[in-house]
């Protein structure tokens, strides 16, 4: 490793940052993975994970700052760090931008500018950036846009029904889960060499969940929205609501960060059981606990509602891939949401199913239905090596 050029990958989010570390000679190898997580709480720790060795690293992080300083700190002592040749962010938000680019003064000013449309991610991912610039202002940095595999959706797909006035201030559908869909997409494309001519239905199931619609390689819908809280049910995030529900608690007196909190943090599997926001959790209560078993059902009747209707808006349906981590690892919860699919050529084998196989639909299913592990840090390296490539 110590003669190679290596592409750091930084994940940020409101209370973790993922990191990853790979090769840039021939193919990319991601040869280190690490997450900080539980942010702002006594038990935030940051686990590496290098050579299959598995370690858990002392750290300050009191706050989002307080733990990105110690993860530079932590970085600046690693042996390869020098060889680091550039750092690839995810940006949840990225508005117009359709590709990954080289993060400048201009491009900076404008995430600051928005950085209300999505005040659980942006403000941290601006900050690590601006951090790691005052501490290595030479090391390039390379933003990868959560919503660019989006931008080829329609305007029937992408508009609300609000004043045009909103829409032409950016007002507007972008979703979300990007950079998985993207890497998915490239997985499918290995094992099928015509899925850029198929329907495909994407499900992004983990604590932040959404469904993306593809029809001949380029994305048509997604469920989420203006932020990464609208579409389905999430962990703690309520998903899809009525305006109403806002105009409500407005009346009550909450304010708008209250809201945003209860929304965000408060709601969704968390919200409907009270009892926990893990489906694994929950599923291992929802005997004796109706509230999981209804948090459970609504979870799953929300997803197979988004299939049913992408299904309807590709007009057809030739491939269904689940990922993230209830997608790739809850089988149970793929046999529910795949439950009275037979109609639309949806049959699962259960056994394969069960063991949580690439491929899990029987032999005579019109729809292949498969599993694939997403790899966000693997796809933001992709990205990053393309650019560069660009950059002068």
């Amino acid at each position: 490793m110590s003669d190679q050029n290596c592409i750091l990958t930084i994940n940020a989010g409101s209370s973790s940052i993922r990191i990853s570390l790979c090769t840039t000679t021939g193919d990319l190898q991601q040869i280190l993975s690490g997450k900080i997580e539980r942010i702002g709480l006594k038990e935030a720790r940051f686990r590496v994970n290098q050579k299959n060795t598995k370690a858990e690293i002392p750290i300050e992080a009191a706050s989002f700052h307080s733990a990105t300083l110690s993860l530079i700190t932590w970085l600046e002592k690693q042996e390869w760090f020098p060889k680091v040749k550039c750092i690839g962010h995810r940006i949840v938000q990225g508005m117009k931008h359709t590709k990954a680019e080289l993060i400048t003064d201009d491009l900076l000013k404008e995430l600051n500018n928005i950085r209300d449309y999505d005040p659980e991610h942006l403000p941290a991912e601006i900050a690590i950036i601006e951090l790691l610039r005052q501490k290595h202002p030479l090391l390039i940095q390379i933003a990868c846009f959560d919503t660019a595999f989006h931008a080829t959706m329609p305007p029937v797909a992408k508009t609300f029904a609000i004043p045009k006035k909103y829409d032409e201030q950016g007002i507007q559908r972008y979703g979300f889960h990007g950079i998985s869909y993207s890497y998915l997409m490239e997985e499918l494309k290995k094992k099928n060499q015509t899925a850029l001519k198929e329907k495909i239905i994407l499900a992004h199931l983990g604590s932040g969940a959404s469904v993306a619609a593809v029809k001949n390689g380029k994305c048509i819908d997604t469920s989420m929205g203006f932020t990464p809280a609208g579409g389905l049910v999430m962990s703690t995030r309520s998903g899809d609501l009525d305006p109403g529900v806002a105009w409500y608690f407005m009346q009550k007196g909450m304010s708008s960060k209250a809201f945003n909190n209860l929304m965000n943090h408060q709601s969704g599997l968390l919200g409907i059981s009270g009892l926990s926001a893990d489906i694994q959790v929950l599923l291992q209560h929802e005997k004796e606990n109706k509230d999981a078993a209804l948090a459970i059902d609504v979870f799953c009747y929300q997803v197979k509602k988004y299939i049913g209707a992408y299904t309807a808006a590709l007009g057809g349906l030739d491939t269904l891939v689940f990922s993230g981590g209830i997608g790739e690892n809850a089988s149970v919860i793929r046999t529910r949401i795949c439950e009275d699919f037979e109609y639309m050529g949806i049959l699962l084998n259960e056994e394969m199913n069960l063991n949580n196989e690439g491929l899990i639909s029987q032999k005579g299913s019109h729809v292949n239905v498969c599993v694939i592990p997403t790899n966000e840090e693997l796809m933001i390296a992709k990205f990053v090596s393309e650019a560069l490539k660009n950059i002068k």
